[in-house]
């Protein structure tokens, strides 16, 4: 039990960043690899907020408005400028950027991690069975209030199902009378918006922040969004805690000598090999 809890907090964690970058891929077909970059900077925004105010939930919303705000900047003044180009030059420019982050929060925040020490007011659940933290609580309810508010916007608002549109086919969306530019902006604020609070979560739950935290994420996330399959959201969601209850269970697992990192490499070659679209991708021809 308290296995299936350590993987529960941790595929939480993986789907809070992948949603976000596959919503992007979804719909412009890029790799944004400075995902783990914002993801990052909403960890260190909460953090300085939180010591500056002393209220966490102020710093939380503060944070993740301000890191999805972010996010948009970063589509209108560098993606949008190379999406007639190939899709290469999008690729090279964002693993720059993610670069590019992690010096600039070196520089302002310090090379060293900081504490994200936090005391929620709320008792550890104990049992004989498992322990369940307050930190662990609170990773639980922030996903699966995440989670219900998604599955609501995707499946009953005209926007998500113009991100839906978009995401089948962008140039006939527009032609339909879709705002592509709004839906995409969208797209990246509620991505953006998401990693933040990933960040800010990880860091409470380990209680330091870093500027090269998102170093692991950025091809975590990547896994999942291959092993769920690109663009797919049910996919990310389900990919994202099948490569948690994996780690985890393979970990704790006596036999299994190999890094816990090599699991997530493993479980993509798998999935390449037998089924490159992914879980949930449709195939196209």
């Amino acid at each position: 039990m308290q296995n299936v809890i350590n993987a529960l907090i941790l595929g939480g964690i993986y789907v809070l960043i992948s949603v976000g970058l596959t919503m992007i891929y979804g719909i412009l077909r890029i790799l944004h690899i400075a995902h783990a970059g914002i993801y990052t900077l909403g960890a260190f925004l909460g953090l300085s907020f939180y010591a500056a105010t002393g209220n966490f939930w102020l710093s939380l919303i503060l944070s993740v408005v301000l890191t999805g705000f972010a996010g948009v900047l970063i589509y209108r003044y560098i993606y949008r400028k190379v999406l007639d180009k190939e899709k290469i030059v999008s690729l090279v420019i964002s693993i720059g950027m993610f670069t590019a982050m992690q010096e600039l929060y070196r520089l302002i925040w310090g090379p060293y991690k900081k504490p994200f020490a936090l005391d929620l007011g709320i008792n550890d659940i104990r049992t004989k069975y498992f322990v369940l933290t307050q930190h662990q609580i609170l990773i639980l309810t922030v996903t699966a209030v995440v989670l219900l508010i998604l599955y609501f916007l995707m499946n009953y608002t005209k926007l998500g199902k113009a991100m839906k549109a978009c995401a089948d086919d962008l140039e006939i969306a527009a032609a339909m009378g879709i705002n592509v530019e709004y839906v995409i902006s969208f797209a990246f604020f509620l991505g953006s918006a998401l990693a933040a609070l990933a960040g800010i979560l990880i860091g409470v739950y380990e209680n330091n922040v870093y500027p090269t935290m998102g170093s692991s994420v950025s091809y975590k996330a990547f896994v999942v969004i291959v092993l769920g399959g690109f663009g797919s959201l049910t996919g990310a969601i389900t990919a994202g805690f099948l490569l948690a209850f994996a780690e985890t269970f393979l970990v704790a697992w006596k036999g299994f000598i190999l890094p816990r990192d090599a699991i997530a490499f493993l479980l993509m070659i798998f999935i390449l090999i037998f089924k490159p679209e992914g879980l949930f991708r449709r195939v196209t021809r």
